[in-house]
């Protein structure tokens, strides 16, 4: 089990009272103009069941809601992309939570809007910000969520059914091999809609990912709000059984 070096900086958070952590929100809000990948047949549903005052006098409210596991800010489980690997109730919470990094190519991004994170960019993360532990939540910051919720902005087409024409920045193949195999991190995380970028048709990041057993990330926002280093990164998603993937709520704390 990887040990919980983090235990000590959430052991004191009883209810937050000390302000020593400031916590930012990863997660975009679930409404009508959550962006879905094209090719997905539904979007959010949020129907009422009940919204008034009961016979015994007080007020009530009641929904159900309905999405895809993909879209949003959302979990990719392994299984997603590897038949053999976890699905989203059997991913160890020891990997739900763990030290967050941010790697920034917004700037890289604003002149490609295809960019891809290379190992050079990695390397050179570390040369500024130290060695990336093991274990950690990998977040790569493109700026791309400034375009939410504006889907043709967002994904760089707006066809419905139509995934062949996307693009936006993300993971490369070489960059993934590393932090995987040489830094042994917990999760790929992205403020863009995948893992792989949006013009890729083999989705080599995902599956690189999902053989290793490795959840990602996906549809994130905030970043910009967070340091390079020094801070926990927690991502708790619905517990589906056998779900490929899930809503999930992101946060970051940070000590002040």
């Amino acid at each position: 089990m990887r040990q919980l070096w983090f235990l000590p900086l959430l052991l004191p958070l009883s209810a937050f009272a000390s302000d020593d952590y400031l916590l930012v929100d990863l997660t975009h809000e679930y409404n009508a103009d959550t962006i879905y990948w094209p090719t997905s047949p539904t979007h959010f549903e949020l129907d009422s069941l009940y919204a008034g005052t009961t016979e015994g006098g007080w007020y009530y409210s009641a929904n159900s809601f309905c999405t895809p596991e993909h879209g949003g800010t959302h979990l990719d489980a392994p299984i997603h992309f590897n038949a053999d690997k976890q699905t989203v109730e059997k991913i160890p919470l020891e990997t739900l939570v763990g030290p967050g990094v941010v790697i920034d190519v917004s700037e890289q991004s604003t002149q490609d809007r295809n960019y891809r994170l290379t190992k050079d960019d990695v390397l050179e993360h570390e040369r500024q910000h130290g060695v990336i532990p093991t274990g950690a939540i990998v977040l790569l910051r493109t700026g791309w969520s400034k375009y939410w919720p504006d889907v043709q902005a967002y994904l760089g087409d707006d066809t419905p059914g139509d995934a062949t024409k996307l693009s936006f920045p993300s993971y490369g193949e070489d960059a993934t091999r590393y932090l995987i195999e040489e830094r042994n991190v917990a999760i790929l995380g992205v403020d863009t809609a995948s893992i792989d970028y949006g013009a890729s048709k083999d989705f080599i990041v995902h599956r690189v990912a999902a053989a290793a057993n490795m959840p990602g990330l996906e549809s994130l926002t905030n970043l910009e709000e967070l340091p390079p280093i020094g801070f926990t990164v927690v991502a708790l998603p619905m517990k589906i059984e056998g779900g490929s993937g899930s809503p999930v709520r992101v946060i970051a704390l940070i000590p002040r």
